[in-house]
């Protein structure tokens, strides 16, 4: 299975042709507010180098979110007009799952040992608050005061062996929690950021959205988003 994996939600812009999980092609830049420019150029070289190598492109893959409003919004516009555009369907995948592919394959090249270890994949959400996942995998807003914050997001009959777990965390929220993470168990790993050519190894299993929920579907926000008022003269 050959698909096109996008991924938006960060500062960090990527599109990529994976095949059978494994990246083939990627575009990358962490330029930040660039990815209305950006995106559709790197798809635009994708679908070609993908005529080249003669790889018919299966559905679209997109990492969904939490993360950046802007940044979801374009990657999720883009996403839905190419499965219009080449009639092939759209497969959401957690961002948050993505961070820890990446954190993984780093780790792996660092022939890090991880004993005991819990990852924790941080995306910024501005001041000292972070989206995480808590014991289930699911995504959670959380506002990082102390080791408890975090440690609070885990199932209580299992608190005093997380007491004494590792825990790796990552992401670009989470350099700002330094300061706050100062335990030994607790180890920062940098220059983590969700990449799409880890979002194939993601969707074995995971459902392809129909043409009528494709032209429903929204990123997931994890938090409403509420429009700021804007600025220019003239408009309310």
């Amino acid at each position: 299975m050959t698909v096109l994996c996008i991924e938006t939600s960060t500062a960090v812009c990527s599109a990529a042709i994976c095949q059978d999980g494994a990246p083939v092609k990627q575009f990358i830049t962490g330029e930040g507010a660039n990815h209305a420019r950006l995106l559709p150029r790197y798809i635009e070289q994708l679908l070609a180098f993908a005529r080249e190598q003669q790889l018919p492109i299966d559905a679209v893959v997109l990492s969904e979110g939490p993360g950046s409003y802007t940044g979801l919004r374009i990657g999720t516009s883009t996403a839905k007009g190419l499965c219009y555009g080449l009639n092939i369907p759209l497969i959401p995948v957690p961002t948050l799952e993505v961070l820890c592919e990446a954190a993984k394959s780093k780790m792996s090249n660092d022939t890090c040992q991880m004993v005991n270890g819990i990852l924790v994949p941080m995306i910024d959400a501005r001041r000292m608050e972070v989206y995480t996942t808590d014991a289930d995998g699911k995504a959670r807003a959380v506002v990082v005061e102390s080791e408890d914050s975090l440690l609070s997001l885990s199932p209580k009959d299992g608190l005093s062996t997380l007491r004494e777990a590792v825990y790796y965390y990552f992401g670009d929220g989470a350099a700002k929690c330094q300061s706050v993470l100062t335990g030994a168990r607790w180890h920062y790993i940098p220059d983590i950021v969700p990449e799409a050519q880890y979002i194939g190894r993601l969707i074995a299993d995971r459902r392809p959205l129909t043409a009528n929920e494709i032209a429903y579907y929204e990123p997931y926000y994890l938090k409403e988003f509420i429009a700021a008022q804007s600025h220019v003269k003239g408009l309310k």
